[in-house]
C-alpha cells in the first residue's frame, strides 16, 4: 500500500462517520483533508457556542483525534483530546479538545489557525478544515402525521421524526474556506460519508462554493453508505431507509455530481439488483463488503474500511 501515501484525498462529513473514515484512510495515505460541517448545537459544543462566538468544536476535535498517530504520542493525544470531564460542575460534559480549541480561537481571529496549532501539536496525519467559514445552523422541512413542520438545529433535525421536505443551512450561501476550495481542487480522492445524513453529509452541497468545487473536481468520489440504523432510535433521521434512498436523496441535492464508488455492508444490501442499478445512474460502481465492527454494531470497522479502500484506490491507480 505504499503506492498509496501521498495519495490525496479529501473526507466530507461529520461526527463518529468521518472519525472513522479517517482512521481507515490515515492507514493509506499521509495526504488527508478532512472538511468538517459545523453546525452542532447540542452538549459541549453547542454550550461553548451560545457562550462563545466560535465554531461548534466537537466535530472538527473528533476529527483531529481520529488523525492522530498509531505512537504513543499519538494514542495518548487522541486520548487527551476525547477526555470527557465528569461531575456536577460547569465543566461537567465538556472535552478537554472542546476547551482547547474554543481557547486558541478566542485567543487567535482566524480559527482554521487554531486548528493548524492543534493539529502540529498532535503529529496528525493530515489536516482538519471547516466546511464553510462562518458557524451554521441547520433547518428541516418534515412532513408529519400533523403537517408541515420546520425544525432548526442540528440535534434537533437529527433526531426528527417525518420525511424530509427541504433542508437548508443558515446563514444561507456561506462562504466556503479557501483553504477547502484549494484541497478539493488538488484532490485525486474525495470521500463522503458514512454518518448523520441530513446533519453531517447533505450539508457539504448545501454550500455553493463548495458544492461547485466538488462538481469541477476531477477526483474520483466514493461513498461509504450507513450500516442500519439502531432499533432503539428507529423513527428519527432516516432510519429504516434503504440504501437506494440514501442515494435518491445525495442525486437530489447533488444531481450534477459522479461518483465512482459506493461502498455497501453485504448487511444493508436486500435487494442487489436495484441498488446496482442506482449506483449506475450515479456513474458509479457497487461495491458490497463486510464492513460492520461486528455482527449487529453499527459502526463500521475501519481496519475493514481500510482493506475495501486500498482495493479500490490500488485498482485504480493499475487501470
Amino acid at each position: 500500500m505504499s503506492e498509496l501515501l501521498g495519495t490525496k484525498v479529501v473526507s466530507l462529513g461529520g461526527g463518529h462517520g468521518l472519525a472513522t473514515t479517517l482512521k481507515s484512510l490515515r492507514q493509506l495515505t499521509q495526504n488527508i483533508t478532512a472538511i468538517v460541517t459545523v453546525a452542532d448545537n447540542g452538549g459541549s459544543s453547542g454550550r461553548l457556542r451560545r457562550e462563545f462566538p466560535i465554531f461548534p468544536p466537537g466535530d472538527l476535535r473528533m476529527a483531529l483525534a481520529a488523525l492522530c498517530g498509531d505512537d504513543e504520542w499519538g494514542r495518548s493525544w487522541a486520548e487527551i483530546m476525547q477526555y470527557r470531564f465528569s461531575g456536577d460542575g460547569s465543566m461537567q460534559g465538556h472535552t478537554v479538545g472542546n476547551i482547547l480549541l474554543a481557547a486558541l480561537w478566542d485567543r487567535d481571529v482566524d480559527p482554521v489557525k487554531g486548528l493548524d496549532r492543534v493539529a502540529s501539536l498532535l503529529k496528525v496525519v493530515g489536516r482538519v478544515l471547516p466546511m464553510a467559514a462562518v458557524p451554521l445552523d441547520i433547518e428541516g422541512t418534515f412532513l408529519t402525521s400533523i403537517g408541515r413542520v420546520v425544525i432548526r438545529g442540528q440535534e434537533q433535525v437529527a433526531s426528527a421524526h417525518g420525511t424530509l421536505d427541504s433542508l437548508r443551512i443558515l446563514p444561507e450561501s456561506p462562504p466556503a474556506r479557501p483553504e477547502a476550495l484549494d484541497a478539493i481542487a488538488r484532490a485525486q480522492w474525495i470521500t463522503m460519508g458514512p454518518g448523520s445524513w441530513f446533519t453531517s453529509v447533505l450539508p457539504h452541497f448545501l454550500v455553493p462554493q463548495q458544492r461547485y468545487a466538488l462538481s469541477q473536481s476531477t477526483a474520483k468520489r466514493i461513498i461509504v453508505l450507513n450500516l442500519d440504523a439502531d432499533p432503539a432510535i428507529q423513527g428519527s433521521e432516516f432510519a429504516g431507509s434503504t440504501p437506494q434512498e440514501h442515494l435518491q436523496i445525495v442525486g437530489e441535492y447533488a444531481p450534477d455530481m459522479r461518483w465512482d464508488y459506493v461502498i455497501a455492508d453485504t448487511s444493508v444490501v436486500r435487494d442487489m439488483p436495484l441498488l446496482q442499478d442506482q449506483v449506475a445512474k450515479m456513474g458509479g460502481t457497487l461495491v458490497v463488503e463486510d464492513v460492520r465492527m461486528a455482527p449487529g454494531s453499527v459502526h463500521h470497522d475501519p481496519r475493514k474500511l481500510t482493506s475495501v479502500f486500498a482495493h479500490i484506490m490500488s485498482n485504480s491507480l493499475v487501470g
